[in-house]
């Protein structure tokens, strides 16, 4: 019992000395803890007064630094406003004097009213007494001479008629020659300027396209198995496909561009796709078809910037951009418009014209060319009615329906438009013939007119689009010369093959000299 008693002693007192020795340790730990909890403080607060002034600082050099802004872009406000000032100062001292010579001018134009006034008054009594001077004086006249003033005047008019009938013939004669030779040499100059400004490149367009192949194994694929695919392909587009001999080419003919041009896509896009057969043929056939009205009408919009044309409603851009796929004797239709846009521009500008309206002109002079062969008529003319029905104005359909000399002309821009078509048709080497060829003509035409009896000389003149014959007066009077002209006319169209059409002209001419000594 005893020693139970301490080991119960013991533990308590174990449990005792634990509790102080925790309570001491915790107690330590309080104050270390509080301790760092003040020196935390301090250093906080150190840091916050540093953070302060910091800002202080930096708050006092921004507004010394916006005081300085401040005072700078007051002081050039201050001198702005200062001239401002002297300007306005200047301008109202200039203003006074612009006023007080004003009132100068007016005073002065108020003292000469009042002498014009009276000069006027004077110069109606002056007048007055003329006049009664010029009565008595016509009064004395016909007492003296014995007529009245009506019968003087009608003799002195006969005379003077008889004596400038004479003079009136040759007078109006040289005139008329003169303003021919005027008219001449000037439009001689108009047309050199023009070729000379604008010398377009030609491209003779032919009836058959080449497509290039990758390789003479393609040829066999676009044939297909007992020619099925050529068969298709010539069925769906309308032309007809060479294959011979020629290393990796295939030729597409057919007499319709845009057919040609379908197939030639058509079938690229077929051996770049690398799948050839019936079906897959007429699909790239019909999505070609799609995308050549969308193609046609960017050509025409490049058609129309290039010619400075603007205003063109789309139904014009796609006439205009099937002018790429016609040809006329193997000269780009699109081609001929362009150049004849870009002639007649020049020669309006030379002739003080309008230049838009005529390269407007120019560019649709041929737009009746674009229509297939079901609308009937000439391109000149259906070409007006195109225009007409699409707003166009009078002087443009005009010039378009008479460039070939259809309908009468209404303005000058039709014979402008005339002039520039047939220099850009009749240059050398825009349409399909050779120098050989060419030349050959030129000789014919020549050898046919001076075949005819009292021809003197003949030329073949403006590519061989005109011929000029002069005969002997003595032999060939002004009738025969017209018979003349009809019969080379005749022997030419019999004769002869050739583009467009030639103008015979028979020049005879009658020379009376004589010197005055």
């Amino acid at each position: 019992m005893y020693y139970l008693a301490v080991g119960v002693g013991a533990i308590v007192v174990g449990a005792i000395f634990g509790y102080l020795i925790r309570l001491l340790v915790a107690r330590s730990q309080v104050e270390s803890i509080e301790g760092k909890a003040r020196q935390l403080r301090k250093e906080a607060k150190r840091e916050a007064e540093s953070i302060l002034k910091e800002a202080e600082i930096q708050a006092k050099a921004e507004v010394l630094k916006a005081r300085e802004e401040f005072e700078v872009s007051t002081k050039t406000r201050q001198k702005e406003l200062a001239a401002l000032e002297e300007r306005i100062s200047q301008r109202e001292t200039n203003l006074d004097r612009k006023v007080a010579m004003i009132d100068k001018k007016e005073h002065n134009l108020s003292d000469r009213m009042a002498a014009v006034e009276q000069e006027q008054v004077v110069l109606k009594e002056k007048t007055v007494e003329f006049e009664q001077l010029i009565l008595e004086e016509k009064t004395q006249l016909q007492r003296v001479a014995g007529m009245t003033q009506e019968e003087a005047k009608e003799t002195l008019l006969a005379r003077i008629e008889k004596e400038v009938h004479g003079e009136m013939g040759g007078l109006i004669r040289r005139l008329q020659e003169q303003a021919k030779d005027t008219a001449e040499r000037e439009a001689q100059r108009i047309v050199a300027m023009a070729i000379q400004r604008y010398s377009g490149s030609h491209a003779n367009e032919i009836m058959t396209s080449t497509v290039t192949l990758p390789g003479d194994d393609m040829k066999g694929r676009i044939i297909g198995r007992d020619g099925r695919n050529i068969r298709a392909l010539e069925s769906v587009t309308g032309v007809n496909i060479m294959i011979d001999d020629t290393p990796q080419a295939v030729v597409i003919s057919g007499f319709d561009p845009i057919r040609r041009e379908i197939a030639k896509l058509s079938l690229e896009s077929l051996m770049a796709d690398g799948r050839i057969h019936p079906a897959r043929i007429e699909e790239v056939v019909k999505k070609v078809e799609e995308s050549m009205e969308e193609t046609i009408r960017k050509v025409g919009e490049e058609a129309a910037y290039v010619s400075g044309v603007q205003g063109i409603s789309p139904d014009m851009l796609s006439a205009l951009g099937r002018l790429k796929y016609r040809t006329s004797y193997s000269q780009n239709v699109l081609q001929h418009s362009i150049e004849v846009s870009h002639l007649m521009g020049v020669m309006a500008g030379e002739m003080g014209l309008d230049v838009a309206l005529a390269k407007r002109i120019g560019l649709f002079h041929d737009i009746g060319k674009s229509l297939d062969h079901e609308v009937e008529g000439g391109h000149a003319v259906i070409g007006a009615d195109l225009l007409k029905r699409h707003g166009e104005d009078a002087i443009v359909v005009n010039a378009t329906a008479a460039h070939h000399e259809e309908v009468p002309a209404e303005s000058l821009y039709a014979v402008l438009a005339a002039a520039a078509d047939a220099i850009s048709s009749s240059r050398l080497g825009a349409r399909s013939e050779t120098t050989e060829i060419y030349v050959k003509r030129l000789e014919q035409l020549e050898e046919i007119a001076n075949g005819f009896e009292g021809v003197k000389k003949s030329y073949a003149i403006q590519a061989g689009r005109e011929v000029r014959v002069i005969v002997d007066p003595e032999s060939v009077d002004d009738n025969g010369g017209m018979v003349m002209a009809r019969n080379i006319s005749k022997k030419i169209e019999e004769n002869l093959q050739y583009p467009g059409q030639i103008r015979v002209i028979v020049i005879r001419e009658t020379r009376s000299v004589e010197y005055a000594r």
